[in-house]
């Protein structure tokens, strides 16, 4: 049987073409949900274990349930943790994105507890039920690590977190950074200053030969920023399709 690619690999290689990427993004901890997500076009998927609903003991099942439909996802972890990190990577995931960051030292412990030594702190201890177990070096060139800029503190420490070994892509989150740039709830459709506050860290990434990745919250902005050069665009969140999709179908029953 033919073994999956993982989305790692199929993100280098849409940026080594010059091609930016679209990313789904799954927030559910549903096995079912998670099948149908992994089973689209999309180029990269991710399950957000920060803010989604999957934990230590559904991750296996809902990556399980993708490896179905011959996707090896991303995992947004809940924070900057090793332990974390390389749990995430035990239960199948070929990367992770990891939540504020805001230095070159959290990033480069980010990026250690991908690898094992001598690269890295990752410790050996795969769960058997996970994608075939790979010897260290192959895993380690396989796995990524991104880092997400979303404060203004990762702002201000960009070059270091740009140049940090093991650092594979930075992600920008958008609202965090507003916010912790002091400008609330607004964005870059309703505040120059937001604009370019986001496009100076995809600037600097893109100087650095940094792949940048955005997350985005409608098609409209996904479209925007790839344009301007961003090499991963997430505009597709299961939750969101769920609830438009419902919506329009009972909107539809309900004409007469």
């Amino acid at each position: 049987m033919n073994q999956p690619v993982p989305d790692s690999t199929r993100l280098r290689a849409r940026w080594r073409d010059g091609e930016a990427a679209i990313g789904a993004w799954s927030v559910s901890a549903d096995p079912l949900v998670a099948e149908l997500v992994a089973a689209t076009e999309a180029d990269v998927v991710c399950v957000d274990a920060q803010h989604g609903y999957s934990d230590t003991a559904t991750l296996p099942g809902l990556l399980a349930s993708m490896r179905v439909v011959g996707r090896v996802p991303l995992v947004r972890v809940r924070w900057n943790e090793p332990g974390q990190i390389m749990r995430a990577l035990d239960a199948g995931a070929c990367g992770v994105v990891v939540p504020m960051v805001n230095n070159g030292a959290e990033a480069l412990a980010a990026a250690q507890a991908c690898r094992f030594p001598p690269n890295g702190i990752r410790s050996w201890g795969p769960l058997w039920s996970a994608r075939p177990i790979l010897p260290p070096e192959q895993a380690d060139a396989e796995t990524m690590c991104v880092v997400m800029i979303e404060t203004a503190q990762a702002v201000a420490n960009l070059a270091e977190i740009l140049a940090t070994p093991g650092v594979d892509a930075v992600y920008i989150g958008p609202n965090d950074l507003a916010l912790s740039s002091g400008f609330g709830r607004q964005t870059y459709r309703n505040s120059e200053a937001v604009d370019e506050l986001l496009t100076s860290v995809l600037t600097a990434a893109k100087a650095a030969g940094m792949p940048v990745g955005m997350h985005c919250s409608d098609a409209a902005m996904a479209h925007h920023w790839r344009d301007r050069g961003a090499s991963w665009l997430t505009a597709l969140t299961d939750m969101d399709v769920l609830a438009s999709g419902l919506q329009t179908a009972v909107e539809a029953a309900q004409q007469r």
